[in-house]
């Protein structure tokens, strides 16, 4: 006779930057996970909706989770990137903050973002090769990438 144990942890810090709070369940199997996740009107913070600590890559579920990497101060520019995985593949990547100090940084900018969604998607991970003449873009881009992966628990 098999056991099966079901916990659940829930948390929620309350400070006068919250914005939102969203709870997700997902069902695998007999059991279901609840996770809550509190989004920061500053932006700054990464947040994480979706599967919670289970691992996006081993997940049978196709309940979508999503991360906002840490937003990466580069020369010319902050660089913030959001993304989405789901069934554990990267389904999208979009720019949350992608500020330039020049119109030719906002240029090699609107040239670099296609590029580097388009690397990732391909990739499924951060590790990609970034766009000539875009590489502050390109590493502030992966890092941002990364860090929001590593809040998924995603290994790809």
């Amino acid at each position: 006779m098999g056991v099966v144990a079901v916990l659940s942890f829930r948390t929620q810090v309350l400070t006068p930057s919250t914005a939102a709070s969203s709870t997700t369940t997902v069902a695998s199997g007999s059991a279901s996970k609840t996770s809550t996740s509190t989004a920061s009107s500053s932006g700054a913070s990464g947040t994480t909706t979706g599967s919670g600590a289970a691992s996006p890559s081993t997940s049978t579920t196709s309940v979508p989770a999503v991360a906002t990497g840490t937003a990466e101060e580069t020369r010319y520019g902050t660089v913030q990137v959001r993304v989405t995985v789901s069934a554990g593949r990267i389904t999208d990547v979009t720019a949350v903050e992608l500020t330039a100090t020049d119109p030719h940084s906002e240029q090699i900018n609107a040239e670099a973002v296609p590029e580097l969604r388009g690397q990732v998607l391909s990739a499924q991970s951060a590790q990609i090769d970034g766009v000539s003449g875009a590489t502050f873009t390109s590493d502030g881009y992966e890092a941002s990438l990364q860090s929001a992966l590593d809040r998924l628990g995603f290994t790809g």
